[in-house]
């Protein structure tokens, strides 16, 4: 009797386990499954942002690049003007136009198409008015560089090339709205075409005008100007002629109104942006302040030039992420929200595992394509280890941010950052620099300390959000800030 048992438990528990095995392997492949169809999507949104992103980063990049075939000081002067004082204005309109990633990416997931106009012209009502508080920056760059330790003579050609750039500085408040308010609506090929357009008009004009025709700076300032604004007009045409599927009906007074809320999370954007923009980039400052900075100085340029561009990857998943979670929480798929984190963040992970090995596979020979000097391409190779963490990092770091932005989260990683990277990062490299006399080495190894602690706290963020909240948070936030626009009437 036990002999016929226990054949039978046997094919039991073997029946049993084939349904476990089945059952597991079913799960991972509805895992890769889903996996797949996501990332199709995160990619047929990076794609386009990726590439949008290096046209325009490229346009003063070009413009850059012209000005050095004119002579050492006229480099020098749109250098600086374009790290600093646009870089300022830049990271500031960004930031506040960034705010248009939560409100239209949750307003279309929601439906509320006809919202995402009226948001638009509210955006466009503050980032104008931001950018008029900005024209004294502009005005008198020269005083404010030299107080910042910048020669009296490169700080007049930048201050003289930073009123010519006023132009820019307005075509920046009309165009940050308008590619969030495209962005959300995923019409992210219609952005990327138009800027790869004008990316190549920049540069025939800029060799007519620069070079062939022999305008300088006035030539480079005008070229600059009109690629920003051909870029805000072909923009402008589109959604004016196609009504961008019923989200544009026109100007209206409406965007006069509930500015408060927009001011305040546009600030925050703002906050939470710029934090993050200008941290690496004070690196190069502190270096400067290193005995015999020369070398180091260079050395470090290099590395932020290239994390500069490797850069752009993550912030084309950034707008990627920011536009998938906005949209999935707006129509309360929280659970659809949540996976499209896990996948955008193992896949820029893999990316950025990839880019650390370029960098430190060819350690040895990449300086030689930024530099002549043996001195500094020296300290560059010595630097590429620490390059190599940087690009790491950061391709996760505004993945995160990107979710951020998409849920709405701007005040909370604003002070993340803060405490992060300026009581915590700077500290700790200019403490290891110059106390501790690690040298460059130290003060940028201090302060990936700061983006590393940053990290893993939005990941802790991340991991414990509850999205079901999230997306009955969203569809508040939309009720609050677009309820009444339906009843009330635009004019053309």
């Amino acid at each position: 009797m036990d002999g016929g048992v226990e054949p039978l438990l046997g094919d039991h528990q073997h029946h049993q386990n084939e349904e476990e095995k089945g059952f597991v392997d079913g799960k991972q492949s509805s895992f890769v499954k889903e996996f797949g169809v996501e990332s199709k999507k995160l990619w047929k949104l990076a794609g386009p942002a990726i590439f949008t992103s290096i046209c325009q980063y490229s346009l003063g990049a070009l413009t850059q690049t012209f000005s050095g075939f004119i002579g050492e000081l006229e480099l020098a002067a749109v250098s600086v003007e374009n790290s600093v004082v646009a870089g300022l204005a830049f990271g500031v309109m960004l930031g506040m136009g960034s705010a248009l990633e939560t409100l239209c990416g949750q307003a279309y997931g929601a439906g509320e198409t006809r919202m995402l106009g009226i948001y638009m012209q509210r955006s466009w009502v503050i980032l104008v008015t931001t950018a008029c508080l900005l024209l004294p920056i502009y005005i008198f760059s020269p005083p404010i560089l030299e107080f910042f330790g910048e020669t009296a003579q490169i700080s007049r050609a930048a201050g003289k090339f930073a009123i010519w750039m006023i132009p820019q500085l307005f075509a920046y408040a009309l165009n940050f709205p308008i590619q969030k308010f495209l962005q959300a609506q995923r019409k992210l090929l219609v952005m990327a075409l138009i800027s790869a357009a004008v990316l190549v008009l920049h540069a025939i004009f800029s060799w007519l005008l620069i070079l062939k025709l022999g305008c300088g700076l006035v030539g480079a300032a005008v070229t600059l100007n009109t690629s920003w604004w051909l870029i805000v007009i072909l923009q402008l045409i589109y959604i004016f002629v196609t009504k961008s599927d019923g989200a544009w009906s026109g100007f209206s007074l409406l965007a006069f109104q509930d500015l408060f809320g927009f001011i305040k999370l546009s600030v925050a954007s703002a906050v939470m942006l710029c934090l993050e923009f200008w941290y690496l980039m004070v690196v190069v400052v502190i270096v400067g302040r290193l005995d015999n900075p020369l070398i180091p100085v260079d050395a470090v340029s290099i590395c932020m030039n290239i994390e500069g561009w490797d850069t752009m990857i993550p912030v084309g998943f950034n707008a990627a992420i920011s536009v998938r979670v906005s949209n999935e929480l707006g129509a309360g798929n929280a659970r659809a929200a949540k996976f499209s984190v896990v996948v955008v963040s193992i896949t820029s992970v893999l990316i950025g595992v990839v880019c650390m090995a370029v960098v430190l596979s060819t350690r040895d020979y990449f300086p030689y394509l930024f530099t002549n000097s043996d001195a500094v391409a020296k300290e560059v190779t010595r630097l590429a280890i620490l390059l190599g963490l940087t690009l790491l990092l950061n391709s996760l770091q505004p993945v995160l941010s990107g979710v951020a932005v998409g849920a709405g989260w701007q005040s909370l990683v604003a002070w993340i950052n803060i405490a992060c990277y300026y009581i915590v990062g700077m500290p700790a490299g200019i403490l290891l620099g110059f106390t501790f006399d690690f040298g460059v080495m130290g003060i940028w190894g201090g302060m990936i300390g700061g983006i590393c602690l940053q990290t893993l706290i939005l990941i802790v963020v991340t991991a414990i959000t509850d999205w079901e909240k999230e997306a009955g948070q969203a569809e508040s936030r939309v009720k609050r800030w677009g309820g009444t626009i339906a009843s009330q009437s635009t004019f053309d």
